[in-house]
């Protein structure tokens, strides 16, 4: 992997990192506040947050020399 390359998925993860922070952010916000939100959009807001997880560790994972080779 070149350092380009490696710059770049770090930007991408460090945006990762923001959304899925900011995702919680609300989640956490709105349960503490007792807000009467549609189910369905919270459910899409949760599992947009596991998506986000998903995608840092694949993106960590690539970074991250292999330990086994």
């Amino acid at each position: 992997m070149t350092e380009e390359n490696t710059e770049e998925l770090q930007q991408k993860l460090e945006a990762l990192y923001v959304e899925h922070r900011d995702l919680d952010d609300v989640l956490t916000r709105l349960s503490a506040e007792h807000v009467h939100m549609d189910q369905l959009q919270l459910r899409r807001l949760k599992k947009r947050k596991l998506q986000l997880k998903d995608h840092i560790a694949r993106l960590e994972s690539q970074l991250l020399p292999d330990m086994l080779a």
